[in-house]
C-alpha cells in the first residue's frame, strides 16, 4: 500500500523533508496535493469523522493512521523506509536534529512575515528587513555550525550526522542548505565557509543515486516566491 502524503501542490515548504525521505527510500507513495489539486488537501484537514485531525499540513496516511507535523511524520515513517539510524538513541538524535532544523525554517519563513502571516510581505517590508538582517548576521550561522559539530561530533567520522550511511536527518540537512542558499545566497555562501563537513554533506546528499533523479525530475517542485524559502534581494543584504 502507498503512503499518502497531503500537502499543498506548488511549493517545497515543510513537505519536501517528508518528500525527501520518501524518495530516498524509494518507497511508493501518493502526493495528493500534487495530483489532485489543493482541494482535496483541504478536504482531508476538514474530514469529520477522524478525531485526530492534523493542524495544518503536510501530514501522512498510512492506512487508517492519519500522522501530522513534519518531525513527526518522519520519526514515525523513517523507520518503515530504511531512513533512520538503529537504536533509540541515535533515533531520539535524528529526531532532535529534525527539530532544531524545523526551528531554523520557522525563523526563515519569519524574515518575510515578521509581524503578520496573513499580509503580504509588501506590507511588512521595513519589519523584515530587520528581521532578516539579525537572522543573516547570527541565526544562519549559528544553525549551520551546530550542523557542523554534530557532523564533526559523528561516530567514525563518516561524514554523515548519524553512523555510517544517510538518513533523514542528512536529507533534511540538505534541503535547509538549499532552500537558504536560494533565499540568502550571500549570507548562506559566507556561512558555509565556516562549515565544510556540512557544505561537504549537502553536496553527497545532492549526489545520492536516488536524490539525484528526484531532483531532476518533475516531481522536485522548482523554488519560488510563495513557500518558506523565498528570495528578496533587499532581505540578503543587497
Amino acid at each position: 500500500m502507498a503512503y499518502e502524503l497531503y500537502y499543498w501542490p506548488d511549493i517545497q515548504g515543510r513537505g519536501e523533508f517528508v518528500r525527501l525521505a520518501l524518495e530516498q527510500a524509494g518507497a511508493p507513495y501518493v502526493d495528493v496535493g500534487r495530483e489532485q489539486g489543493a482541494e482535496s488537501v483541504i478536504r482531508a484537514l476538514k474530514e469529520a469523522s477522524h478525531t485526530r485531525l492534523s493542524f495544518a499540513a503536510p501530514f501522512l496516511k498510512d492506512g487508517d493512521l492519519v500522522v501530522g507535523q513534519t518531525a513527526a511524520i518522519l520519526f514515525y515513517l523513517a523507520p518503515r523506509i530504511g531512513v533512520a539510524p538503529e537504536g533509540e538513541a541515535d533515533r531520539l538524535w535524528a529526531h532532535q536534529i529534525q527539530l532544531t532544523i524545523a526551528d531554523l525554517v520557522a525563523e526563515a519563513h519569519d524574515t518575510h512575515h515578521p509581524i503578520d502571516f496573513m499580509q503580504y510581505y509588501e506590507d511588512q517590508k521595513p519589519e523584515a528587513a530587520r528581521r532578516a538582517k539579525f537572522f543573516r548576521e547570527a541565526r544562519i550561522p549559528k544553525f549551520l555550525r551546530w550542523l557542523e559539530d554534530a557532523i564533526a561530533g559523528g561516530e567514525g567520522g563518516s561524514g554523515w550526522l548519524i553512523g555510517e550511511t544517510p538518513t533523514y536527518a542528512d536529507l533534511s540537512a540538505f534541503q535547509a542548505v538549499d532552500g537558504l542558499a536560494y533565499a540568502f545566497p550571500k549570507a548562506t555562501a559566507h556561512a558555509l565557509e565556516e562549515t565544510p563537513r556540512l557544505t561537504a554533506l549537502a553536496d553527497r546528499v545532492r549526489d545520492l543515486p536516488n536524490i539525484a533523479a528526484y531532483l531532476k525530475s518533475p516531481r522536485r517542485i522548482p523554488r519560488n516566491n510563495e513557500g518558506i524559502f523565498r528570495h528578496y534581494p533587499e532581505l540578503d543584504g543587497g
